[in-house]
């Protein structure tokens, strides 16, 4: 059988999935992985055309269908172009992973507001503009997976990391929102929650040894393709009763209740 026949046969096959920072890292990870299972896939980044282009191009070496679409989903303009981009190219939004983010690292009395709000907005108005966008299509269709990426971090405490601890903690909250308004709809939103992952940042986000600093149990860090795993274990039809929950991927060294 052929690659293309046996996507055509996945269990999302027809479903169509929004990927938010996908051009990179976990984002890109996850695009794979739901393409891997049949989904049509709209690949986002910020500036990076060709490194969105590279993975349009994995996807459809698979067999499988892509675009890519630029924009800064933390604004409502960019949020509705993205999913404009989805409806155009294959007629509606079926799965809307959030999974755009942006860190650094900055003491908080040193902090300024404006970066605060950038990694904030980044994480959660992002979340609100393209729910807001995609959840009618998905209304639509009778059916629908939001899955936003948390963190770690938030549960455990980090120093100098107060704009992402925000950030995070907000998602969780939101994701539970969602979860609860549509849940008889046929739509479920659950949160993933990263723990240490090796993933290709710039220097700005901050250096030094995360299994160590951390004290990870398993002696190491996460995969991108073992979160993107749990992403795609979500968006099966067979895990339509999960809602509203946060799933810990960390080797361990948060154990989540």
């Amino acid at each position: 059988m052929g690659e293309t026949s046996r996507m055509s046969k996945g269990t999302l096959a027809g479903k169509t999935a929004v990927i938010t920072g996908s051009s990179r890292n976990i984002g890109k990870a996850t695009a794979l992985a739901l393409a891997a299972d049949g989904a049509n896939i709209v690949v986002n980044g910020v500036q990076d055309q060709a490194a969105a282009d590279t993975v349009v191009k994995e996807i459809e070496a698979m067999g499988g269908k892509a675009v890519a679409k630029l924009a800064d989903v933390a604004t409502k303009e960019g949020a509705d172009a993205l999913v404009q981009a989805a409806v155009d190219a294959f007629g509606g939004v079926d799965i809307m992973v959030v999974n755009a983010s942006t860190r650094g690292q900055k003491s908080f009395l040193e902090m300024p507001h404006a970066d605060f709000r950038r990694v904030v907005d980044t994480t959660i108005d992002s979340a609100f503009h393209l729910c807001q966008a995609a959840i009618p299509h998905m209304q639509k269709a009778g059916w629908g997976r939001v899955i936003t990426i948390g963190g770690v971090s938030w549960y455990i405490g980090m120093p100098n990391r107060i704009h992402n601890l925000t950030g995070k903690s907000a998602i969780v909250g939101f994701t539970h929102g969602i979860a609860s308004e549509f849940a008889t709809q046929g739509i479920t939103a659950n949160c993933v929650s990263p723990g240490a992952t090796e993933t290709v940042r710039p220097a700005s986000a901050g250096s030094g040894n995360p299994r160590n600093a951390m004290n990870i149990p398993m002696e190491r860090q996460g995969d991108v393709k073992e979160m993107a795993a749990t992403v795609r274990f979500l968006c099966q039809p067979d895990a339509a009763y999960i809602t509203g929950q946060t799933i810990h991927v960390n080797g361990g060294l948060f154990y989540g209740t």
